[in-house]
């Protein structure tokens, strides 16, 4: 029987220009042997890994497109490379691959597969805001986004918060930037004045900010976040 491929889940920076502080020499490496990706968006993958200065040229690189629009009937022919043997990765836009990403669904593919799955070591957004918000890191849950709909989105936090003051659970959300304001606000409005709530913005990035405060106390000032990448997190008490 033929070996197959390996596939790596690849990191990728979660602020501009970090690529140096956060993506490691043993990922440059293991990158530099590669020739077929897999990414949401081609252009920005071949801009990071461009980024990375490890091959003199990327044109006879090949990159497929992966994201939420790719049907599972589609991943027998994206990841033909592994079964002729050769190594592929994924490359995710933010963060690590399969982790509130599509990747996943090549993983679980290549797990049915056989194919040896390898995650290289990476930032992401959510459990670095998680190691800094100080709350329970031992029970967590992603939420992912929020209804966008005002009285449905208040709903669904008063219901997270239920379950966090019941399970002692840290609640975990992520929002398109530019309605940051808008999911703190509901937040803040919603929750109780003793539940702790910490907002981390541009992890990594020049303009990092992460802070943990009860919701009473966020309520005393006024609060504006920039349309850069914001994890919420909050833990009823």
């Amino acid at each position: 029987m033929s070996r197959k491929g390996t596939l790596y889940l690849i990191p990728n920076v979660i602020a501009e220009g970090t690529t140096d502080a956060v993506i490691l020499p043993h990922v440059k490496n293991t990158i530099k042997a590669i020739r077929y990706f897999l990414a949401e968006d081609i252009r920005t993958a071949r801009r990071f890994v461009s980024s990375l200065k490890i091959f003199d040229s990327i044109e006879p690189i090949q990159f497929n497109v992966l994201n939420k629009e790719t049907r599972p009937a589609d991943l027998s022919d994206l990841l033909k490379p592994l079964a002729a043997g050769n190594d592929m990765g994924i490359i995710t836009e933010s963060g690590c691959p399969g982790i509130a990403d599509p990747g996943a669904l090549a993983v679980a593919f290549a797990h049915r597969q056989n194919i040896r799955v390898v995650p290289l070591v990476g930032p992401s957004s959510l459990l670095l805001a998680l190691m800094a918000s100080g709350l329970n890191g031992q029970h967590f849950a992603f939420r992912g986004y929020l209804p966008v709909n005002k009285a449905e989105r208040d709903a669904a936090i008063a219901a997270y918060e239920k379950e966090s003051r019941k399970m002692s659970v840290t609640q975990i959300f992520i929002e398109t930037p530019y309605r940051n304001n808008q999911l703190f606000e509901s937040l803040v409005r919603t929750l109780s004045g003793s539940t702790l709530l910490c907002a981390a913005t541009d992890i990594t990035g020049k303009s990092e900010s992460i802070k943990t405060r009860t919701v009473s106390d966020w309520r005393k000032e006024k609060t504006e976040f920039p349309k850069l990448p914001t994890v919420f997190l909050f833990l009823a008490r």
